[in-house]
């Protein structure tokens, strides 16, 4: 979208009936992603399981289900729980739960409704799994969680039979391994990340494979990497942020402003009086509590100007965000809406509890966000 588009002419874009600030998601370019996505993983012959961490929202899923996706991924027991309440029967939850008596207790009820596998990388966290599964152990599948330069959770490559031999001990059906390339966030890292993925996986099934393991499951991929993972080393990937796009993955060259599915509609509320020669400067009403805060290092701002990309968003409070002003006309008149692209969209969409649905610049419905708040 052209840089010069007059700041009067945005209002047309966010519905009248929107109030602001809005989170908006265009379900037309939603489901144009959802598409290419599935395509173009089916064409590279992977499966694709969407992380719904990113969404949260069960009739986004049900539109990834519907173009092919193999099942969903999710972060928490309570993602899972309300995904699997919505009707989705294949869930991983990637991470390396630790159980308590009350996560054993709601894991096995999902474990009797819907296929569930989730995440492991130590040998006491797969020993603490079997045992408050109990009996119910062998109805879980784990992925052993692998380290691929992200250095967060997971193990090395070299150590994922220790991991996988507890697993098998307590009574859990080894179903292969997993790693998020989570260094992809970056500047000039995807391929890179991409490339270290795929080699990781490798070496761990490798490992796995000598010490008499199947891995029919080989789950990598984020948002940067998943259309970059090529061979034999994965067998799904796990992208989230695609199905909105965000401002970092704007920035880091993964999607194009027409990728854009999520926006937040933001009324300016004041202008900033600045110093001869330094740009203009004025505030929008929504702030970190609604666009989130964070800003990597390598970020121009807290986010974009939708429709004015030459915009820099160079502070955010609670409810305002100070925007500098670099378009060669006027900056917005008070009372003028702007759409905001957030910088990490999945804070975004944890901050609100519904979402306006919108074609063509018409409001069609409203989403609620049902795994807002469930981070247990």
């Amino acid at each position: 979208m052209n840089a010069a588009v007059n700041a009067e002419s945005a209002p047309a874009m966010i519905p009248a009936a929107v109030d602001t600030p809005e989170i908006l998601v265009d379900v037309d370019v939603l489901d144009r992603n959802i598409e290419r996505m599935a395509q173009a993983v089916k064409a590279k012959g992977f499966a694709l399981r969407p992380h719904a961490k990113t969404h949260k929202i069960p009739e986004i899923a049900a539109r990834q289900l519907a173009a092919g996706a193999a099942g969903l991924t999710v972060a928490t027991i309570g993602e899972a729980e309300v995904f699997a309440a919505s009707g989705v029967r294949d869930l991983f939850i990637a991470y390396p739960l630790w159980l308590s008596p009350q996560k054993a207790e709601r894991l096995r009820w999902l474990a009797a409704t819907a296929k569930i596998s989730a995440g492991v990388d130590s040998e006491a966290g797969a020993a603490a799994l079997g045992a408050g599964l109990g009996e119910a152990a062998g109805e879980i599948s784990v992925l052993v969680e692998i380290d691929s330069g992200h250095h967060r959770s997971g193990v090395q490559p070299e150590a994922a039979a220790a991991v996988a031999w507890a697993a098998s001990d307590a009574g859990l059906n080894v179903a292969g391994v997993f790693t998020f390339p989570g260094h992809s966030y970056a500047p000039g890292m995807p391929v890179e990340a991409a490339a270290q993925e795929q080699e990781a996986l490798r070496q761990a099934v490798e490992t796995l494979s000598a010490a008499g393991f199947e891995t029919a499951v080989r789950s990598g991929g984020s948002t940067p990497t998943a259309l970059l993972t090529e061979g034999s080393s994965a067998t799904e990937v796990r992208p989230g942020v695609y199905v909105f796009g965000d401002a970092q993955q704007l920035e880091l060259g993964r999607c194009a402003l027409e990728d854009i599915a999520l926006t937040v509609a933001a009324t300016v509320v004041s202008h900033h009086s600045t110093a001869p020669g330094t740009p203009p400067r004025f505030i929008l009403d929504a702030g970190s509590k609604i666009l989130g805060s964070d800003r990597p290092s390598w970020a121009s701002g807290f986010g974009r100007l939708m429709d004015h990309p030459d915009a820099r968003i160079t502070a955010l409070s609670e409810h305002h965000a100070t925007v500098e002003w670099h378009d060669p006309g006027p900056p917005p008149s008070i009372g003028t809406k702007l759409r905001v692209i957030p910088n990490h969209v999945c804070l975004a969409m944890n901050l609100v509890d519904d979402v306006a649905v919108v074609s063509q610049g018409e409001l069609v419905g409203r989403w609620a966000v049902a795994t807002r708040g469930k981070n247990k």
